[in-house]
């Protein structure tokens, strides 16, 4: 059996955790089986470096930012080798590079392309655990690059995948996943299994648990993820295709985005190719666009409005400044006290008026809604952030999610 492990910041952030997870490891490999380790930076250590960063320059390059932040990992995973190495086992440290990941040649941001696969197999048939840097690669002219935020997480399913593993298992400072942030409703319940469909819908609407990138890979490759806690032993949550399962609950899951900003323009030209210059331009801008509502018409005028991150905010106002006088507006408003409030559930697919129920619940806490989104398998709305835990706590009791 082939197992690969991610363990994330948190699970090796001192000599102590690192000789935990050191521990955990040699015990797979007693088990008999062969095991890879992703590794990413110790702690807050990414943070610390981009801090640096900012006492020397306020604009360095992406190159140098991919050189600079790529030392957190070979770092942690020097370390790990070393822990592994004091409790007698046979254990090899590789960069991402070494490890034959290879990606394209956007610096910060890197897109895996192929992961040649040899040196860490020549590793395995010497009988050595090998320990991998997440987060990093190499592109075509030699120079690394990091896969930006959850990377870890990519490499280390990307690293699965191309392996064939049976299992890969990410470790962090949770149990698993659960019905809705247990912070926000104590009596949140762990899931022991989820579907890619819902867990993919849950990372994108901001559950931090899961890269979305990572699930996209899991689930295009069928590889079996297992999201389990680094600090102990308890099984985790099951990642995996369940479409001959029966669906139990109509909703697997509340999850709140507070990383939120909403755009609103006023009597835009309703005719073609307006939406496409606006929403172009944002593309060409690199801001990801998600809700988009257009009202009905009214003297060939309409409404858009739409969101994106608060990050994006500052760039998408620049743009919408710019082309009101290309697009027929006549002014724009914009809020960025605003969160995404979503319910996810498989269930959802052949049970109709669940969002009625959603709607039911946020009218009787007294919150109004200002724009919906819906899929197959998820409803989101947008409302005002200081209404979001409340409309978090609704949900979870409406839908029966508390621990049973």
């Amino acid at each position: 059996m082939l197992v690969v492990q991610k363990y994330g910041g948190s699970s090796v952030a001192n000599p102590e955790r690192i000789r935990r997870v050191a521990g955990r490891v040699a015990s797979v490999r007693e088990s008999g089986h062969d095991v890879a380790v992703v590794v990413s930076a110790m702690g807050d250590t990414t943070d610390d470096l981009v801090s640096l960063v900012k006492e020397i320059t306020d604009s360095p390059s992406d190159r140098e930012m991919d050189m600079l932040l790529s030392t957190g990992e070979q770092v942690s995973i020097a370390l790990l080798a070393m822990a592994l190495k004091e409790l007698g086992r046979p254990v090899i440290s590789l960069t991402g590079a070494q490890a034959g990941i290879k990606t394209d040649s956007a610096h910060t941001k890197a897109r895996i392309s192929e992961i040649d696969t040899s040196r860490v197999r020549e590793e395995f048939n010497r009988g050595n655990i090998v320990v991998v840097a997440g987060f990093q690669g190499i592109n075509q002219a030699s120079d690394i690059t990091t896969l930006g935020r959850g990377g870890s997480d990519t490499t280390a399913v990307a690293l699965a995948a191309a392996l064939k593993a049976d299992l890969c298992e990410i470790y962090t400072d949770v149990d698993g996943v659960y019905t809705t942030d247990p912070r926000v409703v104590p009596e949140a319940r762990k899931l022991d299994v989820i579907s890619y469909d819902e867990m993919l819908e849950l990372a994108n609407l901001g559950a931090a648990v899961l890269h979305p990138r990572a699930v996209e890979l899991a689930m295009k490759y069928k590889m079996p993820l297992h999201v389990r806690s680094s600090f102990n032993i308890n099984p985790g949550t099951l990642v995996k295709e369940v479409e001959n399962m029966e669906k139990a609950l109509l909703v697997t899951g509340v999850v709140c985005d507070h990383n939120v900003a909403k755009i609103g323009l006023f009597n835009v030209m309703d005719k073609p190719g307006i939406a496409y210059t606006l929403f172009k331009a944002l593309a060409d801008e690199k801001i990801n666009v998600d809700m988009i509502i257009q009202s009905a018409m009214r003297d060939e005028r309409n409404d858009i409005s739409f969101t994106c991150s608060n990050g994006d905010l500052k760039k998408a106002l620049a743009v919408v400044d710019r082309l009101q006088p290309d697009i027929g507006a006549n002014g724009y408003t914009y809020g960025e006290g605003v969160a995404k409030v979503s319910i996810v559930g498989a269930g959802m697919v052949s049970n109709p008026g669940v969002a009625a129920e959603m709607f039911e619940a946020l009218y009787k806490e007294g919150i109004n809604i200002d724009m919906i989104s819906t899929s197959e398998i998820k409803v989101s709305c947008i409302i005002n952030d200081g209404d979001a835990k409340k409309a978090v706590r609704a949900l979870h009791k409406k839908f029966n999610l508390a621990c049973e």
